[in-house]
Protein backbone atom coordinates (compact mmCIF):
# COMPACT_ATOMS: atom_id res chain seq x y z
CA UNK A 1 0.00 0.00 0.00
CA UNK A 2 1.11 3.50 -1.03
CA UNK A 3 0.64 6.80 1.33
CA UNK A 4 -1.97 8.76 -0.24
CA UNK A 5 -1.39 12.30 0.36
CA UNK A 6 -4.06 14.65 2.38
CA UNK A 7 -6.59 11.42 1.95
CA UNK A 8 -8.12 11.46 5.78
CA UNK A 9 -10.68 9.86 6.87
CA UNK A 10 -12.25 10.23 10.05
CA UNK A 11 -14.96 7.35 12.13
CA UNK A 12 -16.80 7.96 14.98
CA UNK A 13 -18.46 5.41 17.32
CA UNK A 14 -19.90 5.80 20.95
CA UNK A 15 -19.24 3.36 23.61
CA UNK A 16 -21.83 2.51 26.75
CA UNK A 17 -19.08 2.76 29.39
CA UNK A 18 -16.87 5.22 31.45
CA UNK A 19 -13.23 5.86 29.73
CA UNK A 20 -11.56 3.62 31.85
CA UNK A 21 -13.02 0.87 30.89
CA UNK A 22 -13.16 1.77 27.17
CA UNK A 23 -9.58 2.62 27.02
CA UNK A 24 -8.85 -0.77 28.88
CA UNK A 25 -10.75 -2.76 26.12
CA UNK A 26 -9.36 -0.73 23.23
CA UNK A 27 -5.35 -1.67 24.39
CA UNK A 28 -5.81 -5.10 26.61
CA UNK A 29 -3.99 -7.65 23.96
CA UNK A 30 -6.75 -9.84 25.52
CA UNK A 31 -9.59 -7.94 24.84
CA UNK A 32 -8.05 -6.38 21.02
CA UNK A 33 -8.59 -10.36 20.03
CA UNK A 34 -12.27 -10.17 20.29
CA UNK A 35 -12.73 -6.77 18.88
CA UNK A 36 -10.57 -6.30 16.23
CA UNK A 37 -12.51 -7.27 12.89
CA UNK A 38 -14.65 -5.95 10.50
CA UNK A 39 -16.82 -8.77 9.67
CA UNK A 40 -17.61 -12.25 11.14
CA UNK A 41 -15.70 -13.83 8.80
CA UNK A 42 -12.14 -12.68 10.08
CA UNK A 43 -10.87 -12.45 13.89
CA UNK A 44 -7.58 -11.81 15.19
CA UNK A 45 -5.93 -14.71 16.54
CA UNK A 46 -2.82 -13.31 18.54
CA UNK A 47 -2.13 -9.66 19.37
CA UNK A 48 0.51 -7.78 20.95
CA UNK A 49 0.74 -3.96 22.06
CA UNK A 50 3.72 -2.09 23.69
CA UNK A 51 1.43 1.37 24.41
CA UNK A 52 3.99 3.46 25.10
CA UNK A 53 5.67 6.39 22.15
CA UNK A 54 7.46 4.44 20.06
CA UNK A 55 6.09 1.27 21.44
CA UNK A 56 4.91 -1.39 18.39
CA UNK A 57 1.82 -3.15 17.53
CA UNK A 58 1.21 -6.14 15.69
CA UNK A 59 -2.32 -7.56 15.39
CA UNK A 60 -2.41 -11.00 13.32
CA UNK A 61 -5.60 -10.80 11.45
CA UNK A 62 -7.28 -13.95 9.52
CA UNK A 63 -9.42 -15.13 7.73
CA UNK A 64 -11.72 -17.85 9.23
CA UNK A 65 -11.86 -19.72 6.19
CA UNK A 66 -7.39 -19.99 6.50
CA UNK A 67 -7.44 -18.43 2.93
CA UNK A 68 -5.98 -15.19 3.63
CA UNK A 69 -4.00 -13.29 6.57
CA UNK A 70 -1.59 -10.34 7.28
CA UNK A 71 -0.09 -8.66 9.86
CA UNK A 72 -1.50 -5.57 10.86
CA UNK A 73 1.38 -3.14 12.58
CA UNK A 74 3.10 0.11 13.48
CA UNK A 75 4.50 2.39 15.90
CA UNK A 76 2.98 4.49 18.63
CA UNK A 77 4.05 8.05 18.59
CA UNK A 78 1.79 9.51 21.24
CA UNK A 79 -0.05 7.89 24.06
CA UNK A 80 -1.97 10.21 26.69
CA UNK A 81 -3.82 8.29 28.49
CA UNK A 82 -7.68 8.46 28.42
CA UNK A 83 -7.39 11.43 25.47
CA UNK A 84 -5.23 10.44 22.20
CA UNK A 85 -3.48 7.54 20.87
CA UNK A 86 -1.36 8.01 17.42
CA UNK A 87 0.43 5.98 15.43
CA UNK A 88 2.31 5.45 12.04
CA UNK A 89 1.58 2.37 10.32
CA UNK A 90 4.14 0.25 8.69
CA UNK A 91 3.58 1.39 5.53
CA UNK A 92 3.97 5.36 6.94
CA UNK A 93 0.52 6.21 7.31
CA UNK A 94 -0.67 7.70 10.66
CA UNK A 95 -3.73 7.51 12.64
CA UNK A 96 -4.86 9.14 15.31
CA UNK A 97 -7.86 8.48 17.95
CA UNK A 98 -9.40 10.59 20.08
CA UNK A 99 -11.42 9.68 23.32
CA UNK A 100 -13.80 11.92 25.32
CA UNK A 101 -16.39 10.99 27.85
CA UNK A 102 -19.96 12.17 28.81
CA UNK A 103 -22.41 11.02 30.70
CA UNK A 104 -20.53 7.89 31.91
CA UNK A 105 -20.22 7.01 28.01
CA UNK A 106 -17.23 6.95 25.80
CA UNK A 107 -17.05 9.02 22.56
CA UNK A 108 -14.17 7.90 19.94
CA UNK A 109 -13.20 9.59 16.87
CA UNK A 110 -10.44 8.11 14.76
CA UNK A 111 -9.13 9.92 11.61
CA UNK A 112 -6.81 7.66 9.46
CA UNK A 113 -4.62 8.33 6.34
CA UNK A 114 -6.60 6.05 3.63
CA UNK A 115 -3.96 4.02 1.20
CA UNK A 116 -4.48 4.07 -2.34
CA UNK A 117 -5.56 0.34 -3.48
CA UNK A 118 -8.77 0.29 -2.24
CA UNK A 119 -11.76 3.04 -2.83
CA UNK A 120 -12.05 5.28 -0.12
CA UNK A 121 -15.56 4.41 0.87
CA UNK A 122 -14.85 0.87 0.76
CA UNK A 123 -11.82 1.52 3.62
CA UNK A 124 -14.08 3.82 5.29
CA UNK A 125 -16.60 1.12 5.55
CA UNK A 126 -13.99 -1.36 6.59
CA UNK A 127 -12.40 0.68 9.39
CA UNK A 128 -16.08 1.90 10.57
CA UNK A 129 -17.13 -1.91 11.09
CA UNK A 130 -13.78 -2.48 13.52
CA UNK A 131 -14.80 0.58 15.32
CA UNK A 132 -18.72 -0.57 15.92
CA UNK A 133 -17.41 -4.11 16.41
CA UNK A 134 -15.15 -2.37 19.37
CA UNK A 135 -18.25 -0.67 20.56
CA UNK A 136 -20.29 -4.05 20.83
CA UNK A 137 -17.82 -5.61 22.52
CA UNK A 138 -17.99 -2.71 25.17
CA UNK A 139 -20.83 -3.09 25.92
CA UNK A 140 -20.97 -6.82 26.15
CA UNK A 141 -18.39 -6.80 27.94
CA UNK A 142 -19.99 -4.51 30.31
CA UNK A 143 -22.68 -6.93 31.23
CA UNK A 144 -21.30 -10.00 30.82
CA UNK A 145 -18.28 -12.08 31.18
CA UNK A 146 -16.66 -14.97 28.38
CA UNK A 147 -15.93 -18.46 29.47
CA UNK A 148 -13.80 -20.39 27.86
CA UNK A 149 -13.78 -23.88 27.00
CA UNK A 150 -11.27 -26.44 25.07
CA UNK A 151 -11.50 -30.25 24.35
CA UNK A 152 -9.48 -32.93 21.81
CA UNK A 153 -11.43 -34.45 19.77
CA UNK A 154 -9.50 -37.75 17.37
CA UNK A 155 -11.87 -36.90 14.70
CA UNK A 156 -11.61 -34.58 10.89
CA UNK A 157 -12.89 -31.24 11.98
CA UNK A 158 -15.95 -31.67 9.43
CA UNK A 159 -17.23 -34.72 11.12
CA UNK A 160 -17.34 -32.74 14.43
CA UNK A 161 -19.12 -29.67 13.24
CA UNK A 162 -21.17 -31.95 11.65
CA UNK A 163 -22.09 -34.07 14.54
CA UNK A 164 -22.43 -31.15 16.97
CA UNK A 165 -25.24 -29.08 14.60
CA UNK A 166 -26.97 -32.83 13.64
CA UNK A 167 -30.92 -32.50 15.10
CA UNK A 168 -30.23 -35.80 16.86
CA UNK A 169 -26.84 -35.29 18.06
CA UNK A 170 -27.43 -31.95 19.25
CA UNK A 171 -29.87 -33.05 21.69
CA UNK A 172 -27.51 -35.92 23.06
CA UNK A 173 -24.37 -33.74 23.81
CA UNK A 174 -26.50 -30.75 25.30
CA UNK A 175 -28.40 -33.05 27.51
CA UNK A 176 -26.54 -31.79 30.21
CA UNK A 177 -28.04 -28.86 30.01
CA UNK A 178 -31.75 -29.93 29.67
CA UNK A 179 -32.48 -33.75 29.17
CA UNK A 180 -34.98 -32.37 26.22
CA UNK A 181 -32.51 -29.84 24.72
CA UNK A 182 -33.37 -29.78 21.13
CA UNK A 183 -33.46 -26.49 18.14
CA UNK A 184 -35.73 -25.45 15.96
CA UNK A 185 -34.75 -23.39 12.97
CA UNK A 186 -31.44 -23.38 10.55
CA UNK A 187 -28.22 -23.22 11.37
CA UNK A 188 -27.42 -21.41 7.85
CA UNK A 189 -25.65 -17.95 8.83
CA UNK A 190 -27.76 -14.81 8.82
CA UNK A 191 -31.33 -16.86 9.74
CA UNK A 192 -32.94 -17.61 13.20
CA UNK A 193 -32.59 -20.66 15.04
CA UNK A 194 -34.24 -21.55 18.54
CA UNK A 195 -32.29 -23.41 21.93
CA UNK A 196 -35.25 -24.87 23.46
CA UNK A 197 -36.21 -27.26 26.38
CA UNK A 198 -39.09 -28.34 28.43
CA UNK A 199 -39.08 -26.78 31.77
CA UNK A 200 -40.47 -28.53 35.32
CA UNK A 201 -43.47 -27.57 34.95
CA UNK A 202 -43.62 -28.76 31.59
CA UNK A 203 -43.85 -25.36 29.40
CA UNK A 204 -41.25 -24.61 26.63
CA UNK A 205 -38.29 -22.45 27.82
CA UNK A 206 -34.93 -21.58 25.86
CA UNK A 207 -33.32 -18.53 23.77
CA UNK A 208 -33.88 -17.05 20.36
CA UNK A 209 -30.62 -16.88 18.52
CA UNK A 210 -29.22 -15.60 15.14
CA UNK A 211 -26.48 -17.53 13.61
CA UNK A 212 -23.85 -14.77 12.87
CA UNK A 213 -21.53 -17.32 11.01
CA UNK A 214 -21.27 -21.10 10.03
CA UNK A 215 -18.21 -22.28 8.21
CA UNK A 216 -18.04 -25.76 8.17
CA UNK A 217 -15.14 -27.51 10.03
CA UNK A 218 -13.76 -23.72 11.11
CA UNK A 219 -16.05 -21.63 13.14
CA UNK A 220 -19.79 -21.44 13.86
CA UNK A 221 -20.72 -17.81 15.29
CA UNK A 222 -24.15 -17.25 17.17
CA UNK A 223 -25.85 -14.35 18.86
CA UNK A 224 -28.69 -14.28 21.40
CA UNK A 225 -31.54 -12.18 20.83
CA UNK A 226 -34.41 -12.90 22.95
CA UNK A 227 -35.85 -15.65 25.37
CA UNK A 228 -38.68 -18.22 24.99
CA UNK A 229 -40.67 -18.63 28.41
CA UNK A 230 -43.98 -20.53 29.00
CA UNK A 231 -43.31 -21.22 25.29
CA UNK A 232 -43.84 -17.39 24.70
CA UNK A 233 -40.92 -14.88 22.80
CA UNK A 234 -39.46 -12.53 25.34
CA UNK A 235 -37.08 -10.21 23.87
CA UNK A 236 -33.87 -8.86 25.21
CA UNK A 237 -34.82 -6.17 27.03
CA UNK A 238 -36.51 -5.24 30.77
CA UNK A 239 -36.19 -8.24 32.82
CA UNK A 240 -33.31 -9.63 30.29
CA UNK A 241 -31.60 -6.66 29.36
CA UNK A 242 -28.26 -8.12 31.09
CA UNK A 243 -27.90 -10.56 28.37
CA UNK A 244 -28.73 -8.49 25.39
CA UNK A 245 -25.76 -8.70 22.52
CA UNK A 246 -24.39 -12.55 24.39
CA UNK A 247 -22.85 -14.89 21.81
CA UNK A 248 -21.65 -18.31 21.62
CA UNK A 249 -18.58 -18.86 19.61
CA UNK A 250 -17.07 -22.22 18.31
CA UNK A 251 -13.94 -22.61 16.58
CA UNK A 252 -12.57 -25.95 15.03
CA UNK A 253 -8.84 -26.30 14.37
CA UNK A 254 -7.50 -29.49 12.89
CA UNK A 255 -3.73 -31.02 13.05
CA UNK A 256 -1.99 -34.38 13.17
CA UNK A 257 -5.71 -36.23 13.12
CA UNK A 258 -7.02 -34.20 15.90
CA UNK A 259 -9.48 -31.22 16.44
CA UNK A 260 -9.31 -28.88 18.94
CA UNK A 261 -12.49 -27.53 19.62
CA UNK A 262 -12.46 -24.34 21.24
CA UNK A 263 -15.81 -22.79 22.46
CA UNK A 264 -16.50 -18.96 23.84
CA UNK A 265 -19.76 -18.67 25.59
CA UNK A 266 -20.99 -14.86 26.92
CA UNK A 267 -23.15 -15.30 30.35
CA UNK A 268 -24.26 -13.12 33.26
CA UNK A 269 -22.19 -13.52 36.44
CA UNK A 270 -24.92 -15.68 37.75
CA UNK A 271 -24.53 -18.46 35.40
CA UNK A 272 -20.71 -18.61 35.84
CA UNK A 273 -20.33 -21.44 38.10
CA UNK A 274 -23.09 -23.23 36.82
CA UNK A 275 -22.05 -23.05 32.84
CA UNK A 276 -18.22 -23.72 34.37
CA UNK A 277 -19.39 -26.97 35.79
CA UNK A 278 -21.60 -28.11 32.78
CA UNK A 279 -20.01 -27.31 29.85
CA UNK A 280 -16.93 -29.42 30.46
CA UNK A 281 -19.66 -32.25 30.72
CA UNK A 282 -21.33 -31.61 27.08
CA UNK A 283 -18.01 -31.55 25.54
CA UNK A 284 -16.70 -35.05 27.04
CA UNK A 285 -20.33 -36.00 25.45
CA UNK A 286 -19.71 -34.61 22.11
CA UNK A 287 -16.22 -36.04 22.41
CA UNK A 288 -17.44 -39.35 23.05
CA UNK A 289 -19.67 -38.98 20.19
CA UNK A 290 -17.49 -37.93 17.75
CA UNK A 291 -14.87 -40.72 18.58
CA UNK A 292 -17.43 -43.50 18.24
Amino acid sequence: MNKADDNKITIHCRAGVPIEKAWQYWTGEEHIVHWNQAAEEWFTPSAKNDLRPGGRFIYRMEARDGSAGFDFEGEYTVVEKHREISSVLGDGRTVKVMFSEEDGETSITETFEAETMNPVEMQRQGWQAILNSFAAYAGRRSRLNTLHFQTAIKAPAMKVHEVMLSQQHYSEWTSVFNPTSRYEGSWEKGLEILFLGSEPDGSVGGMVSTIRENIPGKYVGIEHTGFIKNGERIPLSAEASEWKGARENYTFAEAEGYTQLSIAVDTVPKYEAYFSETWPQALELLKKRCES
